[in-house]
């Protein structure tokens, strides 16, 4: 069931596009005052799902900066009114869509074409909580009742 999660933000950036291509800008310092300290790149390929990931200090911006996906975003912070609860957006090179997340919201997001690049832009403070010290979140688990595009998608050993 879709529903809005609050902290989450949504942005639409402009671009420009000639007979050359595209020019698009993923992210300004104004950006509701975050600064991000780096970020990450994604390159997956169609049917494959990068599970429901997340830790409880770092503030996400993702994007899909090439190809389309069905993203969905879990509220694990067990304080929200929201938790448990998520959200799916369709992200792709051709709305220029990003999505702010805060700490304790579990990304995930599936392949719907050939190849997608996806961006993580990464705001925390001290060390970055890496993969070793993220929560997973079951992405079939039907306590989230998530609806995804595929019930056999192609699954890291971590989100099997």
């Amino acid at each position: 069931m879709e529903t809005s999660l609050k902290d989450i933000k949504e942005f639409k950036f402009d671009s420009f596009e000639d007979f050359r291509g595209e020019i698009f800008t993923t992210y300004k310092d104004s950006l509701d005052g975050k600064k991000f300290d780096h970020d990450k790149v994604c390159i997956r390929y169609k049917n494959c799902l990068v599970g429901i990931h997340g830790d409880f200090n770092t503030w996400k911006l993702v994007s899909c900066l090439y190809g389309r996906v069905h993203a969905v975003f879990v509220d694990n912070r067990p304080e929200s009114k929201d938790y448990n609860k998520h959200i799916t957006k369709i992200l792709s090179n051709e709305n220029k869509k990003a999505i702010l997340l805060p700490p304790g919201i579990g990304n995930s997001f599936y392949v719907l074409s050939d190849v997608c690049v996806y961006d993580y832009k990464l705001s925390y403070t001290g060390e970055y909580t890496d993969c070793d010290k993220q929560f997973t979140l079951k992405w079939n688990d039907p306590k989230y009742n998530i609806h995804w595009p595929s019930n056999n998608p192609i699954l890291s050993e971590r989100d099997k």
